[in-house]
């Protein structure tokens, strides 16, 4: 329930840009006022601020925000980062139309523009992987490809009752990068592989079901969330998420996740493959209207960035966050090299087409292993992705949610924690014989009431567990099922 409190009246203070540019040549052709930078108590503010166009991530507000975080991070003062979107977008994606436009005459300087584009978005997409202070993403709005690198690697994520999300890449030719080896990957099941290869849309609370958002939090409370969060004065994970539980929403009454049931169990049958022949012959064998239409997004899409998406996110699975970025910055270099990219850009973005764009080769049965092959195998003179300095203290993390507080945890739950309680290895649960409603309250109380918890965890149960035999004096518990 949202608390009653008194806010406080503060004129924002914009702070000047101190820090160093870690690319002087990212200058050239910088926006004054692209990027937007707040400080309000001990809250420091990034404010996205291109609304005509989405708040696509451009050159220039990479080279703003980079150095901004790096200032910030050796602040005592500012004790939690926020970023948001001016406009109806927080970011719809990085500046790809430009870097098409780059590599359209295949010269060398082109694919070097290029490469430095993608070079300085991953640094700071992993600079906010492993910030070491609290980063708060309000993904109100618009949130796609660089947008989801900017705020799928923070701690706490807040969707509200406007949030697109997807990863649209397949659809321009590309792969989903950013990171998304990473987060995809760690999805729930096969649904990050089901989301990366078709570019399917979440809205609203299935944002935060997919395990892609932390919170839900109505628009309408943002200003008071953020008067809060700068009163806090403080750096505890903790304390931060309680805070902004006193904003969360209430789940509608009768929703129900868009990817839950036999949805969702088709998902991690058929996109369970190594081969997007495999997939498809799946979802042909399903025969629901769900299924043809995932055949029918998944044959407009590029053969070529699906064979590679799908591998990507299998491998994936095993990249620790280091070895994430660097490995797609190879993949993208690779990438703006074919036809199919610069196809995608100019047929989906620049002319805006609904038609299928001439892909090469142009279905899936055509694409071979070796096409697949060529993006992944890492040769001596490929170029290197070199991270920007972290603390020494760093260690690259492999697992999802990596970050937790001392005594809470952030994100809803997901299948291998409710795995974990049935089965006895839960760090609170204690025993192995649990009835449904008693794991749902069990998740409720871990989770402090959070408004979610219940209706996550009652679509895990159902796809997930049955129950064991019993005696005739004995309820019958729950058991894991794979």
């Amino acid at each position: 329930m949202l608390a009653s409190r008194t806010a406080l009246r503060f004129r924002p203070v914009a702070m000047p840009l101190r820090a160093k540019i870690t690319n002087p040549a990212f200058l050239n052709g910088s926006v004054k006022y692209d990027v937007l930078f707040e400080s309000k108590f001990g809250t420091r503010t990034i404010i996205l601020n291109r609304p005509k166009k989405l708040n696509s991530l451009t050159a220039s507000m990479v080279s703003k925000i980079t150095p901004r975080l790096q200032e910030w991070e050796k602040s005592d003062l500012a004790k939690v980062i926020v970023l948001k979107g001016a406009g109806r977008a927080l970011c719809a994606g990085g500046d790809v139309v430009a870097v098409a436009s780059d590599v359209k005459d295949g010269t060398p300087e082109g694919f070097k523009k290029a490469a430095e584009y993608f070079g300085e978005e991953y640094k700071l997409d992993h600079l906010i992987a492993s910030y070491t202070k609290p980063y708060v993403a309000i993904m109100d709005g618009i949130t796609m490809g660089g947008g989801v690198g900017l705020s799928m690697h923070a701690p706490i994520r807040i969707a509200t009752e406007n949030t697109l999300f997807a990863m649209p890449e397949t659809t321009i030719g590309f792969f989903p990068d950013v990171g998304a080896s990473f987060f995809l990957s760690r999805l729930d099941g096969k649904l990050g592989t089901y989301l990366g290869m078709t570019s399917a849309q979440l809205k609203g609370w299935d944002v935060v079901m997919a395990g892609v958002a932390t919170h839900f939090v109505p628009s309408e409370r943002l200003p008071m969330l953020e008067t809060r969060l700068a009163e806090l004065e403080t750096s505890d994970l903790s304390q931060i998420s309680e805070a902004i539980d006193d904003f969360v929403g209430e789940v509608p009454k009768g929703y129900q996740f868009a990817l839950s049931g036999d949805i969702r169990k088709a998902i991690d049958r058929c996109f369970n493959f190594k081969s997007v022949k495999q997939v498809i012959k799946a979802l042909e064998k399903e025969n629901t209207a769900w299924a043809h239409e995932t055949i029918g997004l998944l044959r407009e899409r590029s053969p070529r960035s699906l064979a590679v998406t799908l591998r990507q996110l299998r491998d994936g699975s095993n990249w620790d966050i280091d070895e994430t970025f660097k490995r797609e910055f190879i993949i993208a270099s690779r990438f703006v090299q074919t036809e199919d990219f610069v196809t995608g850009v100019e047929a989906k973005l620049v002319l805006k087409g609904k038609d299928r764009p001439n892909w090469q080769p142009a279905n899936i049965e055509d694409v071979d292993q070796d096409i697949q092959k060529w993006y992944f195998d890492v040769k001596m003179d490929d170029p290197e992705l070199e991270l920007l300095p972290r603390p020494r203290s760093w260690i690259p993390y492999k697992g999802m949610p990596h970050h937790r507080a001392k005594h809470y945890q952030v994100d809803l739950p997901n299948e291998a924690e409710v795995k974990q309680l049935i089965e006895g290895m839960h760090r609170d649960g204690g025993v192995n014989a649990w009835l449904a409603e008693e794991v749902v309250d069990f998740f409720v109380q871990n989770r402090r009431g959070r408004a979610g918890v219940a209706e996550k965890v009652r679509d895990i149960l159902a796809r997930k567990t049955k129950l064991r035999a019993a005696g005739e004096r004995e309820l019958s518990t729950l058991m894991w099922v794979q």
